[in-house]
């Protein structure tokens, strides 16, 4: 994944973006955001002023083409519902507040994004049926297996087909940095995810754990090969001059977004 810049816009941008659809995960650069948001936070539930969230998200959706009554998120809460946009919207406000942790539509012009600011911001784009999903995993969310769930979205509501299907994993915590104890180990197992292959055991009920990878290994459950997966490897713990990170930052901070939008031609 390369880093891009669109205007002041600084971004990374993963190899699904291109003549059919404009898509990229956010840095923390060139926004009007105070400290501990600074600069360009995207996060509309943090204590950062509405006029500075509103501001920076208008200038990355014009940035990118769009504008800001044309770029969507909803109230992410860690599950796995998802939004479905199937028909032409003019106005997207009564979606703000939808409860849901992603994203899937057909429809062009419309920038959807998740925020975060540890967990895996994922997007899929199949180019051949033309529909974009941007999905938001935590550890529930990927413990309940969203990234499936986006996948299935798209072949059983839209009819693609899965050997079309593109994804990006943006940044996110890595496991250098992301320690997890029992409860979220037992909600993995719950689930019958494979918890061995991407947790590391640290002893006295702690482990290491690998989201991205663990994300990875749905997708490809979920019938995509390796080679349509792409992933950025770089932590967004790590990389505090890049990226918001809620436990290195103690909770007060920024979101950066994944985003997604089908160009107007589709």
């Amino acid at each position: 994944m390369e880093m891009h810049k669109a205007g002041k816009i600084q971004y990374l941008k993963p190899s699904l973006s291109g003549t059919s659809a404009v898509a990229g995960f956010s840095t923390r650069h060139e926004g009007v955001s105070r400290p501990p948001y600074n600069s360009l936070n995207l996060g509309s539930n943090t204590q950062d002023s509405t006029h500075n969230v509103e501001g920076n998200r208008s200038l990355l959706a014009r940035s990118l083409g769009s504008t800001l009554d044309r770029f969507l998120t909803v109230t992410q809460v860690h599950g796995t519902d998802l939004l479905v946009i199937d028909a032409h919207n003019t106005e997207f406000s009564h979606f703000l507040k939808l409860e849901c942790d992603g994203i899937v539509t057909n429809q062009p012009g419309i920038m959807i994004a998740v925020c975060v600011a540890d967990c895996v911001p994922i997007l899929l784009h199949d180019p051949v049926k033309g529909v974009v999903a941007a999905l938001h995993a935590g550890w529930q969310g990927t413990a309940g297996n969203i990234a499936g769930k986006g996948v299935e979205a798209m072949v059983g509501i839209f009819g693609c087909d899965r050997k079309d299907i593109r994804a990006a994993i943006g940044p996110s915590i890595a496991a250098c940095c992301y320690q997890v104890d029992a409860p979220v180990r037992d909600a993995f197992l719950k689930a019958g995810a494979a918890w061995d292959l991407f947790a590391s055991e640290q002893g006295d009920g702690k482990w290491m754990l690998d989201l991205a990878a663990s994300n990875r290994r749905l997708l490809t459950d979920a019938g995509l090969a390796l080679s349509q997966i792409e992933s950025e490897e770089m932590c967004v713990s790590c990389n505090q001059g890049l990226f918001f990170s809620y436990r290195r930052d103690g909770g007060e901070t920024g979101r950066q977004v994944g985003f997604i939008m089908l160009n107007e031609q589709q």
